[in-house]
C-alpha cells in the first residue's frame, strides 16, 4: 500500500505538506495542492470519489467592503451580494458583505487589514488616500488580492478595477444637461458625494470639460458635497434654488438623489430643472417615471459583482486579472427605455 512518504517523494514536497493537503489544512499553494493530489491519484492512495472531492478547490472567501449610509445603489449592491450564493458558485466564490462608515479612509484601511487572515480576496469601493494605498499594498504582500469597485485608487498593487470610465460619464452628463436645457445661457450645479472618491472627481472633471468645450454659454456654479446623504442633498438643493431662481440643471454625481428630488418638488421646479443622476434603484426608477429625474447613468450592479468575482477566479488559476471580462459600460437610462425590474 502507498504511504504518505511515497506521495511526498513523487510530488517533491515534505510529508508534512502532504498531510496538510490530505487533511484540508490551509497554508499550501494551489499548484502544490494539485501536484500532491495528482501523485495520490497515481498511487491509488485514495478512492476516486474522494480524490475528485479533494481536488475540487474550496470556494474562495471574498469580502465586499461597501460604504454605509443612504446611498440606495450601494445598499442594493450589498443586498445583491448577500443573495448571490448560487450566482457566484460557478466562479468558486463565496462572498460576504460588510458596510463601513463612509468617507473615512483610516477606517477603510483598518478594515482592509483586518480581513487578511479571514478571506482570500477583498472587493471594495476605494477612497483616494495614502492609508488606503498602503493597506492595499500590505494585503498584496500577504497574497490577498484586492479589486476596487465603482471608484478606484491608483499607484498601488490592487489587482483590478471594476468601474466606469468616469470622465466619460461626466462628459455624458454634461451633454445631456446642455441638450435638455436647450443650449442657451443657463446656470447648472453639481452635487457630489465626496471628491475623496476618484470616481466623483473624474465625473466632475468630465462634466466641466464637456461644457467648456461644447456649451460655453452654460455657467457652472460651485460644486457642493453632500456625502451621499439624502438630508444633506435636500438642504444643498434648497439653498441652490433659493440663491439661483434661474437654475436650469443639476448633476447629482453620487448618491442622495431622493433629497434633490424632494427639494425640487417642494419648490415646484421638478419640471423645469433638468436633473441627471447616477445609479438605477427602485427610488431613481420612480423618479424617472414621474418625470422628476431626466436621466440616470448606471453601472449594472449584478455585472459589477460578477466581474469582481471573475477577477478572483482568474487570479486563482494564474490568468490575467481581467481575462475574459469586458470593461463596464455606461448605461444611459430614460423613462422611455427603463429595463424591467431595478
Amino acid at each position: 500500500m502507498p504511504r504518505i512518504a511515497d506521495i511526498a517523494r513523487m510530488s517533491g514536497v515534505s510529508t508534512a505538506t502532504v498531510d496538510r493537503v490530505l487533511n484540508h489544512r490551509p497554508g499550501v499553494r494551489a499548484s502544490t495542492v494539485q501536484r500532491v493530489l495528482k501523485a495520490a491519484a497515481e498511487l491509488d492512495y485514495l478512492p476516486e470519489a474522494d480524490l475528485r472531492a479533494a481536488m475540487a478547490p474550496k470556494p474562495m472567501r471574498v469580502a465586499f467592503l461597501l460604504p454605509a449610509g443612504t446611498n440606495r445603489y450601494l445598499t442594493g449592491l450589498g443586498q445583491l451580494v448577500r443573495a448571490s450564493e448560487a450566482a457566484l458558485a460557478p466562479l468558486g466564490v463565496k462572498a460576504q458583505v460588510e458596510f463601513i462608515k463612509s468617507f473615512n479612509p483610516e477606517l477603510l484601511a483598518r478594515s482592509l487589514l483586518q480581513h487578511w487572515r479571514k478571506v482570500d480576496g477583498v472587493a471594495f469601493m476605494a477612497l483616494e488616500h495614502p492609508a488606503v494605498r498602503e493597506a492595499v499594498n500590505e494585503l498584496a504582500e500577504r497574497n490577498v488580492p484586492t479589486v476596487t469597485l465603482i471608484s478606484d485608487v491608483q499607484n498601488c498593487r490592487r489587482a483590478a478595477c471594476i468601474g466606469l470610465d468616469n470622465r466619460a460619464a461626466g462628459r455624458t452628463a454634461g451633454h445631456l444637461i446642455a441638450r435638455f436645457a436647450g443650449r442657451r445661457p443657463a446656470k447648472v450645479a453639481m452635487i457630489a458625494g465626496s471628491l475623496s472618491y476618484r470616481a466623483h472627481e473624474e465625473r466632475e472633471l468630465g462634466f466641466l470639460a464637456y461644457l467648456a468645450e461644447a456649451a460655453p454659454e452654460v455657467e457652472v456654479l460651485g460644486l457642493r458635497e453632500a456625502h451621499d446623504d439624502e438630508g444633506e442633498s435636500y438642504r444643498q438643493t434648497r439653498t441652490l434654488l433659493a440663491h439661483h431662481p434661474d437654475l436650469a440643471g443639476i448633476y447629482n454625481i453620487g448618491g442622495g438623489a431622493g433629497g434633490v428630488a424632494r427639494a425640487l418638488k417642494e419648490a415646484r421646479r421638478e419640471r423645469d430643472v433638468v436633473f441627471v443622476g447616477h445609479g438605477l434603484t427602485a427610488e431613481t426608477r420612480a423618479m424617472l417615471i414621474d418625470g422628476t429625474l431626466d436621466a440616470v447613468l448606471n453601472q449594472d450592479a449584478r455585472s459589477a459583482m460578477l466581474a469582481a468575482a471573475a477577477v478572483f477566479a482568474n487570479l486563482r488559476t494564474g490568468r490575467e486579472a481581467m481575462h475574459g471580462i469586458d470593461a463596464p459600460r455606461i448605461d444611459v437610462i430614460f423613462r422611455e427605455n427603463l429595463p424591467a425590474g431595478v
